[in-house]
């Protein structure tokens, strides 16, 4: 039995296939019978034969595919030739996303925004098309959880479930959430001693530390909460157990995104055993997707009983006010802008802007304070051009308030910025106000007596800016991240289903500020394209490996047709200094 060789042919081995194109003819000469071939059949029956016949051809198409991503992402450009008046005049053209073009952009479709200046319908009142969304409403549980005193009699606790919740303010809310997930799955009860704060934030924690005694009863959650200034005033017969340290309990290392089935397995018996584990950090330690029983514990933590402490909501709720006060011209609606345009968001990001040598310079000096050498590292090749094309530069002050009057969004709409300190401010910051008069910031929207004693913690500030984002009609994500993913799971929440969210594609909108010739009109179709696709996406289920916190639906909601808990506005409230 003869075996076939690679290419299918039982022939000998020695005798090799012949050509297609030899086949071919040898058909059409033997009866004149068969279509005629064109010249592009032929040319393609060629090159298939010689692709197979010599298959070391195959091995140049890796070079093929580096040159190609060369030329587009700007190593090499070609000289424009072009004739002028009989002379020849070569220009060298510049890749794409290579320079920072906005301004120019911004300075010939200026005139068109300012012809349409107040005179376009309130778009604030109908920019949401919700004839097509179906109405979804809070059911995480028949049942209203319950928050009892210390006495309050509950089945006996299988241990004490000690987690350290690091990183940044929606960092540390995901930690919460978690634990109190983890918390409810082992029967334990849940303390929150620290509160790490990274170099970003330079925050300092608070002084009362959560204890949680978490008990799920038919899917619903019994929360007891105590306080305690320090780990001494925890329970003695805990604090005995363990040398008064409450770093002599053993520190369990859990693999990120583990499941419920190995806290039951794994750390469940340590905790029967030894009364009390601890893990820290407490990161990211709970797989996205888990049984409903656990997703409902979740839903409730994040979304009913944490809440910032009073002094953040007192004056949170005053600046919501106000901009509502000032927005009463379009019936209390306004705009809400997460703007990652700080210093070290622009250094992080390796992108250019028009600030030449000096810009550079600064952020070189940037990146060496925050990262240490990591992006110079050998090997470590910076192309901000690439970057752009790709997406992944911050979008400036001027792209923001481009794209949104592009939108459809006029020089009356109220617009507020959730932002750190602006890199350059003052030149940045200066053309969308000049498209957006009413344009407010922390800042502007408090005295300096009211955030004086916010100054110097800025996860208290984000827990601000992220209030009066939640109640405006219409959220702008510019760069992602924690911030803006619980912001749209809880917007979701609030508002039927609907995130409410503009999120724009960047990578478009790269080409579009790179074009300085772009008409207004072209401009806008564009970016109103953006618009109805983040209309079409606000309502958006949870997938298997997608983030509750993100996408509460269906964990957290029924649509408004099975819905079974009309009142979803939970009694029990705990508050948590950030």
């Amino acid at each position: 039995m003869h075996g076939y060789s690679r290419l299918g042919n039982p022939r000998a081995a020695g005798s090799p296939p012949s050509s297609p194109r030899c086949r071919h003819g040898r058909n059409k000469n033997a009866g004149g019978r068969g279509p005629k071939q064109s010249i592009v059949e032929k040319v393609v029956v060629l090159l298939i034969s010689v692709v197979f016949k010599r298959r070391g051809v195959l091995l140049f198409a890796p070079l093929l595919y580096i040159s190609g991503m060369l030329l587009y992402m700007g190593s090499v450009s070609f000289d424009v030739v072009s004739l002028k008046n009989a002379v020849v005049v070569v220009r060298k053209r510049s890749p794409p996303g290579s320079l920072y073009r906005s301004p120019q952009v911004f300075q010939k479709l200026w005139p068109y925004m300012q012809a349409e200046s107040n005179h376009t319908h309130n778009f604030l009142m109908t920019v949401w098309n919700s004839k097509v969304h179906q109405v979804w409403k809070p059911c995480i549980s028949k049942d209203t959880p319950k928050e009892g005193n210390v006495g309050t009699a509950l089945p006996q606790s299988n241990g004490l479930f000690i987690i350290e919740a690091n990183g940044g303010l929606n960092q540390q809310r995901l930690s919460i959430c978690d634990a109190v997930a983890v918390a409810g799955l082992l029967n334990a009860t849940l303390l929150i001693p620290i509160f790490h704060l990274n170099s970003v934030w330079r925050d300092s924690r608070g002084k009362c530390w959560p204890l949680l005694r978490v008990y799920v009863k038919r899917d619903s959650m019994i929360l007891k909460r105590s306080c305690f200034d320090n780990a001494r005033e925890l329970p003695g017969d805990i604090l005995e157990r363990f040398d008064n340290n409450i770093s002599n309990i053993v520190n369990l290392r859990v693999k990120g995104w583990s499941s419920p089935a190995y806290y039951l397995q794994k750390v469940l018996p340590k905790l029967e055993k030894m009364g009390a584990v601890r893990i820290a950090p407490f990161s990211n330690r709970l797989a996205h997707a888990v049984p409903s029983n656990v997703q409902r514990l979740r839903c409730l933590a994040n979304f009913e009983a944490l809440r910032f402490s009073n002094s953040i909501r007192i004056l949170a709720d005053k600046m919501v006010d106000r901009m509502i006060k000032s927005s009463s011209h379009s019936g209390g609606k306004y705009v809400s802008v997460h703007l990652r345009f700080e210093e070290d968001m622009v250094a992080f990001s390796c992108c250019e802007y028009d600030g030449g040598e000096e810009e550079k310079r600064e952020m070189d000096i940037a990146r060496e304070r925050g990262w240490r050498g990591k992006f110079r590292r050998r090997g470590r090749v910076i192309r901000p051009g690439a970057n752009r094309v790709d997406g992944k530069c911050p979008l400036t002050p001027l792209e923001v308030g481009m794209m949104l009057r592009g939108m459809g969004f006029d020089n009356t709409t109220s617009v507020y910025i959730a932002a750190g300190k602006i890199y350059k401010a003052e030149k940045y910051m200066a053309p969308l106000k000049q498209m957006f008069p009413r344009l407010e910031m922390k800042d502007t929207l408090a005295t300096a007596e009211e955030l004086a004693p916010f100054q110097g913690h800025l996860s208290r500030l984000a827990a601000l800016d992220y209030t009066v984002c939640l109640h405006s009609e219409v959220f702008v994500t510019t760069q992602g991240g924690n911030f803006p993913h619980f912001l749209m799971g809880h917007r979701r929440y609030l508002y039927g289903g609907h995130s409410k969210t503009i999120n724009p594609d960047k990578r478009k909108l790269a080409l579009l500020f790179d074009n300085p010739s772009i008409r207004w009109e072209d401009f806008k179709r564009q970016v109103q394209d953006m618009l109805r696709h983040s209309d079409q996406k606000g309502v958006e289920l949870k997938k298997p490996s997608a983030s509750l916190y993100t996408f509460p639906m269906p964990d957290c909601m029924c649509k408004e047709a099975e819905a079974r808990n009309e009142n979803s506005n939970m009694t029990n409230k705990t508050d948590f200094n950030t």
